[in-house]
């Protein structure tokens, strides 16, 4: 597995470990970033989770088609976050940005090698 793919995979398990840690233990900065605890997030919980499973499955699995999915959903979801958010204020729109454009090399590089 190229070095790249790896990198967007481990960043996704470094930042979702403490992110849903977090949301599930209601941490004072998750509800400064995240709001209160309600069913959305809630169901954003759910998603964090199954990208973090996938995550580190990927790491064994080693299919650069899969992780071109995965890394390509949340590059579409991170930059639609301004948007639907509102701002670009919130700690989470800023990091999703810059996870976007981390991910966005990734699939570039993934794309490049004919993978």
């Amino acid at each position: 597995m190229k070095p790249m793919m790896i990198a967007s995979l481990i960043l996704n398990i470094v930042v979702l470990i403490p992110v849903t840690t977090g949301l599930l233990v209601d941490a004072s900065w998750a509800t400064a970033s995240y709001g209160a605890s309600t069913a959305a997030r809630g169901i954003l919980l759910s998603i964090y989770l199954a990208i973090l499973v996938a995550s580190a499955l990927l790491l064994f699995v080693r299919d650069p088609r899969m992780v071109a999915a995965l890394v390509g959903v949340q590059i579409i979801y991170k930059i639609l976050t301004p948007f639907t958010v509102g701002t670009l204020q919130n700690p989470v729109v800023i990091s999703n940005l810059g996870i976007a454009a981390f991910h966005m090399i990734t699939v570039f590089l993934i794309w490049r090698s004919g993978s």
